[in-house]
């Protein structure tokens, strides 16, 4: 089953919650964790037990993995492992691109079977241009998994190159999300690549409604999006939209059903 029918069914399952997995140094303090591998293991694990087979999507945030060298990195892998095997969908939030040979071993990496990097789909950044990507839509469309590509973020810094309007008078997120229409063309109910599109932005200005994939939507709850928010945006119809909520469910830990009830919690006010 190819990663846009999974997620469908995910979504029918467990509603349309991504919970990330982001072991932020103070989250850890906050924890009573120590700032080490051990201290990261214990964190993520209890993230597994209490996440897995309960949401759709759970992202875990490469760069705090990775940040601990090898010994995070063996986290990271088995944190992978374990949701796959509880049945959870895996998106690795790593946002690689390259060019040529670059972006063809990150696509190795994260989304060729057999991998221990690779969960059901990735991040990617397409700022080097769309195309590319290839190596990555190669490799998913191979494997039956999915990327998610950095469109329209909410971080200031962002707008001064996806605002931009190309001579074609659209602007780049748009010629981004055109792109990833084009790929996805006649999937159904979604497609395999999705789009990340700030929950916290003031404006939706780029067109969704070609895409035929999904969207994931960071910074709901801690960051300030709210469900009332994500309909303004996006529509009454959220059927292709990941609230993606890490922070305000992680600050409920160590306690994993502490951690569950706090998915729960949001999963309900979706559903309103």
């Amino acid at each position: 089953m190819r990663f846009g029918a999974r997620l469908s069914k995910a979504i029918s399952e467990h509603g349309p919650l991504c919970v990330g997995i982001d072991p932020h140094p103070g989250l850890l303090a906050s924890w009573g964790l120590s700032q080490d591998a051990a201290g990261l293991e214990r964190f993520a694990l209890t993230c597994v037990e209490a996440f897995g087979g309960r949401v759709s999507v759970v992202k875990p945030q490469s760069a705090f993995f990775e940040a601990h060298g090898s010994r995070g990195v063996a986290v990271l892998e088995r944190v992978i492992a374990d949701l796959r095997d509880s049945g959870t969908l895996v998106l690795v939030d790593a946002k690689r691109g390259d060019i040529g040979s670059t972006m063809a071993a990150y696509a190795a990496a994260y989304l060729t079977e057999g991998s221990p990097l690779a969960g059901d789909a990735v991040t990617v950044s397409p700022y080097l241009g769309f195309g590319s990507l290839d190596p990555a839509l190669e490799a998913a469309s191979a494997s039956g998994r999915g990327i998610f590509v950095l469109a329209l973020t909410s971080n200031p810094e962002g707008a001064s190159v996806q605002r931009a309007v190309g001579s074609e008078g659209r602007s780049v997120a748009q010629s981004i999300v055109d792109a990833a229409a084009r790929a996805n063309a006649g999937a159904e109910p979604f497609g395999d690549v999705g789009l990340v599109v700030g929950a916290t932005l003031d404006e939706l200005d780029v067109d969704l409604s070609d895409l035929h994939g999904p969207v994931l939507a960071p910074g709901f709850g801690a960051q300030g999006a709210t469900v009332a928010d994500l309909r303004s945006l996006f529509g009454s119809d959220l059927r292709g939209v990941l609230p993606t909520s890490s922070r305000d469910v992680l600050r409920h830990g160590p306690g994993t059903a502490s951690l569950r009830s706090a998915v729960d919690a949001i999963r309900a006010s979706l559903e309103m």
